[in-house]
């Protein structure tokens, strides 16, 4: 009896190099709440790593309506959003979402905006989830430098004007901290006819008016033409949204994924 290669032997010795180079991680178990100061393997600590920014994952008001939904309602919808697993809840979330952000309407999820024959434009330090969504869009990808529009621009110049483009930022950047150059370049998505988005991740509840995030900030409503974020931040739940006009929304409905 022949035996079998182990064909994931490969992996341990890409584990050893993570550990040669000083890349290896070793998890931080959280003993008790998420808080400023929290308890990780067995040592109290100032907690600088979290993005509870504003401590609501632990607010009573948000436990107890958790708690209240979960009696009402159960654990789950029971199916994908577009089947059967649409309620209530959803919708008024959705149109609270709206409200906030100053937006028209809002949905879950967003995918399939662009084909394979259009370009995304992105700054060099925009979130990994952008340059994976890039990458499954299939459409081709140009990257300007950090917060550089004169760079951006010349990119834009470069391409064909009939070409659908989609002009994409970060509001505020997940490593350092710095905010996006929006009123920059939403200028340039109107000059050169592009789509203009932000992730708007990590700015929600922190800048803009009662933290409605950096379009509040720069005071650009209306030159963006998608807004994306997330629930799991400041918010201090689960979950992610897109907002924008009726019409995107209403698209995303039929040609997003579940």
């Amino acid at each position: 009896m022949t035996t079998r290669l182990d064909p994931l032997s490969f992996l341990d010795s890409d584990i050893d190099a993570l550990r040669q180079q000083g890349l290896y991680r070793h998890l931080r178990v959280l003993e008790g709440e998420q808080k400023p100061s929290s308890r990780f393997d067995h040592r109290q600590v100032v907690n600088l790593s979290s993005n509870n920014y504003l401590g609501l994952t632990t607010h009573p008001k948000l436990r107890e309506a958790a708690l209240d939904a979960t009696r009402r309602l159960g654990v789950g919808s029971g199916s994908v959003r577009t089947i059967a697993g649409t309620m209530e809840i959803h919708m008024e979330l959705e149109r609270r979402l709206a409200a906030f952000k100053k937006v028209e309407a809002n949905a879950g999820t967003v995918s399939a905006v662009l084909t394979k024959d259009d370009v995304v434009v992105s700054d060099e330090l925009n979130h990994a989830s952008i340059i994976d969504g890039s990458r499954l869009s299939r459409a081709t990808i140009k990257v300007f430098p950090h917060k550089d529009a004169a760079a951006a621009r010349k990119v834009l110049e470069s391409l064909p004007a009939s070409q659908r483009k989609l002009l994409i930022t970060d509001g505020v950047f997940s490593m350092d901290g710095d905010l996006g150059a929006l009123p920059e370049l939403c200028a340039l998505a109107e000059e050169f006819g592009c789509i203009m988005m932000v992730d708007d991740a990590h700015a929600s509840g922190v800048f803009g008016k009662n933290g409605r995030g950096t379009i509040d900030h720069f005071g650009v409503h209306g030159r963006v033409d998608i807004q994306v974020g997330t629930l799991s931040k400041a918010i201090g739940a689960l979950g992610g949204y897109v907002a924008g006009s009726k019409m995107l929304i209403e698209y995303l409905y039929h040609r997003a994924r579940p």
